[in-house]
This record gives C-alpha cells, sequence and structure tokens, in this order.
C-alpha cells in the first residue's frame, strides 16, 4: 500500500463488534494506510465483544454528514447485529455504500456488515459470506451465500470482501491488502 491510500470505515455510536472493528483498523494503520472512522455522530463508538459485553471506547474521526466517500480507496463495514441493523436506516450509510460501488470501488464487510449491502441494493448477482443468519436475506437480495471464511467478488464492476465473523479475521485482513492493490495498481503510477 502507499502512504496515500485511505480507508473509510462506517459504524454507529453503539453495538460494533469490537475486533471487526479495531484489528482491520490497527492492521491497516500499520501498513500506512490512513484509516477515518465514521459514526452518526461525533460521540465515542462504543463497541461490543459477540453482541454482549461492553467493549473499547473509540473516538469516530467524521461524522457520516462530515465524510466524502469519494475521498477514499476502500470501505469497511464492520459488524455486529446492533451495528448492522441500525447502520442500515442511515440514509448516509447507504449513500457511502452506493458511491463506492457505482464508482467501482471495493467494499469490505464481516459479520451482520453485508446487511447494509442489502438495504443498499447491491447485493446482487453478488457471491459472499456473512454471518450465518444473513443467509435468507442477502440470498432474498439476489446474492449467492457462501459458508466460507473469505470470498472475494468481482461482478457488477467493483470488489467486494466478506468474512463471517471476527474467527475469519485473518482470511478478512488479506483478502483487504489483496483489494487495496488491485486498486492501487488500477491506478496506475503515480
Amino acid at each position: 500500500m502507499t502512504s496515500d491510500t485511505k480507508v473509510l470505515a462506517i459504524v454507529t455510536n453503539y453495538g460494533v463488534e469490537q475486533d471487526e472493528l479495531l484489528v482491520p483498523a490497527q492492521h491497516l494503520r500499520d501498513d500506512g494506510v490512513r484509516v477515518d472512522i465514521a459514526a452518526p455522530t461525533a460521540d465515542d463508538i462504543r463497541t461490543l465483544v459477540g453482541d454482549e459485553e461492553p467493549g473499547e471506547r473509540v473516538r469516530p474521526t467524521h461524522t457520516l454528514d462530515e465524510v466524502d466517500p469519494a475521498d477514499y480507496d476502500l470501505l469497511l463495514i464492520p459488524g455486529g447485529t446492533i451495528n448492522a441493523d441500525t447502520l442500515r436506516l442511515h440514509r448516509k450509510a447507504v449513500e457511502a455504500v452506493l458511491a463506492f460501488t457505482t464508482s467501482g470501488r471495493p467494499v469490505a464487510a464481516i459479520c451482520h456488515g453485508p446487511w447494509l449491502l442489502a438495504e443498499a441494493g447491491v447485493a446482487f448477482g453478488k457471491r459472499l459470506t456473512s454471518y450465518p443468519s444473513l443467509r435468507t436475506d442477502l440470498a432474498n437480495a439476489g446474492a449467492t451465500w457462501l459458508d466460507e471464511p473469505l470470498v472475494t467478488d468481482d461482478a457488477n464492476g467493483w470488489r467486494l470482501v466478506t468474512s463471517r465473523n471476527p474467527g475469519d479475521l485473518d482470511h478478512f485482513l488479506r483478502g483487504i491488502d489483496v483489494a487495496l492493490r488491485v486498486t492501487a495498481g488500477a491506478a496506475g503510477p503515480s
């Protein structure tokens, strides 16, 4: 990755699965990637562990209203049941997904995160994975659901990277790394 690579993570202020946000963010930052985290408000993000136990508090770098998706190379959508169910009700979150997919930039979603893809109407024709309880919702949205630790799909002109749960984070991180390398290669030398 280059030092000007930028990733946007979108979450709600309560309920994001701690490791699905913090592990990819730290991994990317360790590689020199700028990671911005946008939430509905500037209040702390209260993460959860296993959808139940309180996790770390994280300060968002922006609100969803403040970010311009055009400024980023990849969209990261962490899971957490409460986070994902609430996030799909935020117009700006749906608009961010559409901004990435219509411009051909990659999206990485884990666990319950793919719910937002269904809400945005972009799951149709994609092969993906998620937390198993989303299987029917994603199939009804026109996706092909697979029970694999990492599914990457380039259909419809944009790359989607998905994983099932925090146990798949190593696979998910590799998928994100490849997506960013492909994106950087497509942009050509600077």
